[in-house]
C-alpha cells in the first residue's frame, strides 16, 4: 500500500463547526489534534461529521447488521443486533450531548463505532477467540477495533484503515475509561505511534457514549427477553430499577395491554429515568469542575459524565438479574456453547492449513503468524458467514 502522506496527526483546510452551541469543556473541531494522515478537511462537515460519516460507510460497520446482540440471527426479525444496538447508542447520545452543549457529532460518531470490534456471536465469540488466542495476545473487542479503522479497512489509495481524527481514536479505545497496566498488541503499537494518552480519561462526547451504551442495553435487552418470553411482566416486578416502572405502566394501563404496547410504554419510561439522571449528575459534575477546555476535563482523573451513586447502584443490580435470568438462560447458554464451538474449530482449521482461509488471507497467513490472520478473519465474520465457512470448512451444518 502506498502511503503518499507524511503522518504528523496535523490538520489543513477548511473547518466547519457543527451546528449548536459548544460550551467550553466540549471537543472543539478546530481545536482537533487531526488525523495521522493529513488531509485536506471539508467545507461542508466538521471534522467530527466526516468521521461518522466513515464509520457508516464501512465493511465493518454493515457487517453488524448480522453480528448478534444476544440472540442469534435465526431466533427471529424483532431482536437486535449489533447494528441496531448501535444505532440506538447514537441516538441517545445525541442527545445527550445536544442537552449539555458537548459535540453532538463527536458523541454520536463514538457511539456508531463502539462495537465495531465485536466478533459473530456475541460476547460468547469474544470469549472463544480470546480463548485459543491466548499465545499470540488473545482477543479484546475494542483493540480489533481499533485495528479496524487503523488497518484493516481498506478504502483509500493513500493509508490502510478510516484515517479518523485523534478524538474518535480516543474515544473508541478509552470510552470506558483510562487504561493502565499491559495492553492488547494493537493499543500498545499504535500509542507509541500517536499516543492517545491512555491512562487519562477520554473527552465528554466519549463519556456520554458509554453512557448511552449502558442506558440503550439494559433498556432494550428486556425489551428482547420479554418478547422472546424468557421473562414475563410479572416477573419483571422482582427486578431492581424496573420494578417501579412495570408498577407504574399496570397502574395506568392495567395488565390488559398487549405486549408490544407494554414493552414500549415499560421502555419509554426507563430510558427516560435513566438519561434524565445522566444530565442531572453530569451536569453537576460540570458546575464543580468548572472545567475551561476539553483537556480540563480530560485531566480531571474522574469520570464528569455519570449515573448519580444512588441510581448507579440500582443500575449495576438491575445488570445482575439481567446476566442470571437472561444472558446465562438455558436456551441462550444452549445456543452460545455452540456458537463457541464454531469459532474455536474454525480457528484450529485455519491455523492447521491456511489454504482454507480466501486466497488474499492465506498468502498473509503465509507470510506473517497464521493465527493472527486467522483471528482477524473470523473477527470479521458475520453470524451466519460464520456457519457457512464452518459448513464449508468441515462438510456439516452446525445448529445453533
Amino acid at each position: 500500500m502506498a502511503e503518499t502522506n507524511t503522518p504528523t496527526g496535523k490538520l489543513f483546510g477548511p473547518i466547519v463547526s457543527p451546528p449548536g452551541a459548544h460550551a467550553p469543556y466540549a471537543a472543539s473541531p478546530q481545536q482537533s489534534r487531526g488525523r495521522l494522515y493529513p488531509e485536506p478537511e471539508s467545507a461542508t462537515r466538521s471534522c467530527y461529521s466526516r468521521d461518522r460519516d466513515r464509520i457508516i460507510h464501512a465493511t465493518a460497520f454493515r457487517r453488524l447488521k448480522h453480528k448478534t446482540q444476544v440472540f442469534v440471527q435465526h431466533e427471529g426479525d424483532y431482536y437486535r443486533t449489533r447494528l441496531t444496538h448501535s444505532l440506538e447508542v447514537a441516538q441517545l447520545a445525541r442527545s445527550l450531548a445536544r442537552t449539555i452543549q458537548a459535540d453532538e457529532d463527536l458523541a454520536e460518531t463514538v457511539a456508531l463505532a463502539h462495537d465495531l470490534g465485536h466478533t459473530p456471536f456475541g460476547h460468547a465469540g469474544e470469549e472463544a477467540l480470546d480463548a485459543v488466542t491466548k499465545d499470540i495476545g488473545g482477543f479484546d473487542h475494542n483493540a480489533h477495533a481499533l485495528r479496524l479503522v487503523t488497518k484493516l479497512e481498506h478504502r483509500y489509495a493513500d493509508f490502510d484503515g478510516l484515517n479518523l481524527t485523534w478524538e474518535t481514536l480516543e474515544g473508541l479505545v478509552k470510552h470506558n475509561g483510562p487504561l493502565t497496566g499491559a495492553q492488547p498488541a494493537p493499543i500498545a503499537s499504535f500509542d507509541q505511534r500517536w499516543p492517545l494518552e491512555l491512562t487519562s480519561w477520554p473527552g465528554l462526547e466519549a463519556q456520554l457514549a458509554a453512557l448511552a451504551d449502558d442506558i440503550a442495553y439494559v433498556s432494550h435487552d428486556i425489551d428482547d427477553g420479554l418478547r422472546a418470553g424468557l421473562f414475563n411482566i410479572h416477573d419483571l416486578l422482582e427486578w431492581p430499577l424496573v420494578d417501579a416502572h412495570v408498577k407504574g405502566v399496570l397502574a395506568r394501563h392495567g395488565d390488559k395491554l398487549e405486549l408490544s404496547r407494554f414493552i414500549g410504554e415499560l421502555i419509554r419510561t426507563l430510558i427516560s429515568e435513566l438519561m434524565e439522571d445522566v444530565l442531572d449528575q453530569t451536569r453537576a459534575n460540570l458546575a464543580a469542575g468548572q472545567f475551561a477546555s476539553a483537556a480540563d476535563l480530560r485531566g480531571a482523573g474522574r469520570a464528569t459524565a455519570a449515573f448519580s451513586p444512588a441510581l448507579l447502584e440500582r443500575v449495576k443490580a438491575l445488570k445482575g438479574y439481567q446476566m442470571r435470568n437472561m444472558y446465562r438462560h438455558p436456551r441462550v447458554a444452549g445456543s452460545m456453547e455452540r456458537a463457541q464451538a464454531v469459532v474455536t474449530d474454525l480457528f484450529g482449521a485455519f491455523v492447521a492449513n491456511p489454504d482454507l482461509l480466501p486466497p488474499d488471507w492465506a498468502v498473509a497467513a503465509r507470510k506473517g503468524v497464521p493465527g493472527t490472520v486467522a483471528r482477524d478473519y473470523i473477527a470479521g465474520m458475520t453470524d451466519r458467514f460464520a456457519l457457512a465457512e464452518y459448513h464449508r470448512v468441515f462438510g456439516t451444518e452446525i445448529q445453533l
